[in-house]
């Protein structure tokens, strides 16, 4: 069965809700919800139900457009203050970091291949090619995994290992293309590759910095009446910023993400409703982008390279990822202790990045790409089943998860930035009631209201004289330098 301009919105349809079924199944067992999504395009594939799906060139162009997205996004949820004390070690996992394990897997695969057993005989440059697209941990997966799990982490673990794994792209990326060049082509020298990638990292920041800057000033000052389209707005800056930092030979992956950082951490109008319309539509581009992978892989040719392909993602896992890490994280002594460095090994995880890093060789035609693509498939697989089960658990057992702090308020009511008073809510205990037992009585601080009395399903506005219950939640709202004496 073909997609045809008859079918697609119907197929479409049922492939999306089936996977959000899907997933929310599974995240009942701890299995990250990607990797099912990977697995329903799967089922309905060539293999499995039969729709047939087999451009890499269009799943390129679906994984280009879901990764800007998510990187942006992810960039957006990136604070300042969460990622100052990490970032040097940040900095050096998501370059140096990728470098390493793209040197060590290659090498091995280089090794693998020489063996007599071995059903795969590559060159060292085209070992080092299947290394580096797979190289980088996947963003859509950690981002996913962390908060859909709500995990909090220790030593500020949580920053460190979302900066690197939205910042880590621009570098798998950059290794791959120069590699495909040297296999395709003898004539790059070294200085055509170091200038290149100093070209790649310096453009792709300078762009999404400057036109971050750009994309705030455009919220803040167009005064749009109609505030739904202030997502749209930012989302053709997204695709804006990826585009031009492009055209300028510089990474867009790089450029979206630094973006987003730059409008996360900045005053933006209508901040609430631009982050709901982004979460929705990261989710929709990542459920797209895994579905299309999915439906792109032929399983039965995945057996063929299932040996090589799971020697080479037990070395990542248990090898080539933590060596990497450690070795990268060595010159920061105590600022990383050794059970966090064993975390961040740990969460290394593989998905749609890979795979979408993997339809370059098969896009440029090089030798051996279709086994290449199969191997970075099944490595991925065997990754989310490994790593992306276990990651909670792991956090557990060296000690690292703390409770997650509370954000917001329990009635969902959010102000808008340039009102200086926040939001909060506390609930009525036994012991506040022996001290004051209706809202007069109470010694609030000064500057510092009660909104709403919530009391079971029952909303009440409150008055002085409203008698309190044991259980009642109460909205209030305060002065920002208020709400520390309040606390």
């Amino acid at each position: 069965m073909l997609f045809t301009a008859g079918n697609i919105l119907l197929v479409g349809s049922i492939l999306l809700f089936v996977s959000i079924i899907v997933g929310k199944t599974g995240y009942r067992f701890g299995v990250p919800a990607l990797l099912l999504f990977l697995i329903v395009g799967m089922l309905f594939g060539s293999d499995g139900l039969g729709l047939q799906f087999h451009n890499a060139e269009e799943a390129q162009f679906i994984g280009m457009v879901a990764l800007s997205i998510i990187l942006f996004s992810g960039g957006m949820d990136t604070k300042f203050s969460d990622i100052k004390p990490i970032l040097t070690p940040g900095i050096a996992l998501s370059t140096v970091g990728v470098l390493l394990t793209a040197l060590f897997t290659g090498l091995f695969i280089w090794w693998l291949s020489g063996m007599d057993w071995s059903n795969i005989q590559f060159p060292l440059i085209t070992s080092l090619l299947l290394a580096s697209t797979m190289s980088s941990t996947d963003s859509a997966s950690v981002f996913a995994i962390l908060r859909s799990q709500k995990m909090n982490l220790k030593h500020n673990l949580r920053p460190m290992l979302e900066l690197e794994s939205g910042s880590n792209d621009p570098m798998a990326y950059m290794l791959t293309i120069v590699l495909i060049q040297l296999t395709t082509s003898s004539e790059i020298g070294v200085s055509q590759v170091l200038g290149s990638f100093a070209i790649q990292f310096i453009v792709g920041a300078a762009t999404g910095y400057f036109l971050g800057k750009l994309a705030i000033l455009m919220l803040n000052r167009l005064n749009i009446d109609n505030q739904a389209l202030y997502p749209i707005l930012l989302l053709s800056f997204v695709f804006f910023i990826f585009s031009i930092t492009d055209l300028l030979k510089g990474n867009g992956y790089l450029a979206v993400y630094i973006a987003g950082m730059m409008v996360g951490n900045n005053k933006i109008m209508y901040r609430k409703e631009i982050y709901t319309v982004m979460d929705g539509l990261t989710w929709l581009v990542q459920i797209i982008m895994f579905l299309c992978l999915g439906l792109l892989v032929n399983p039965h040719e995945m057996l063929e390279v299932a040996a090589v392909a799971l020697l080479i993602g037990i070395f990542m896992i248990f090898i080539g990822r933590p060596l990497s890490v450690f070795l990268c994280l060595l010159p920061f002594g105590k600022k990383t202790t050794f059970k966090s460095r064993l975390f961040v090994s740990w969460v290394g995880l593989r998905g749609a990045v890979p795979i979408i890093f993997a339809t370059y060789p098969v896009v440029a035609e090089v030798p051996g790409a279709d086994i290449i693509f199969n191997i970075v498939f099944f490595i991925t697989i065997v990754s989310l089943v490994i790593q992306g089960t276990t990651v909670s658990r792991a956090a557990r057992i060296l000690g690292l998860s703390t409770p997650l702090e509370k954000t917001g308020n329990e009635f969902g009511i959010e102000l808008p930035e340039e009102i200086g008073s926040s939001l909060h809510d506390m609930t009525i205990t036994q012991e506040i009631l022996d001290k004051a037992d209706t809202l007069k009585d109470m010694n609030l601080p000064k500057g510092t209201l009660v909104m709403i009395v919530k009391r079971d399903n029952e909303y009440l506005i409150p008055n002085g004289t409203l008698k309190l219950h044991l259980g009642d939640k109460l909205l209030l709202i305060s002065e920002n330098a208020e709400r520390e004496a309040l606390i």
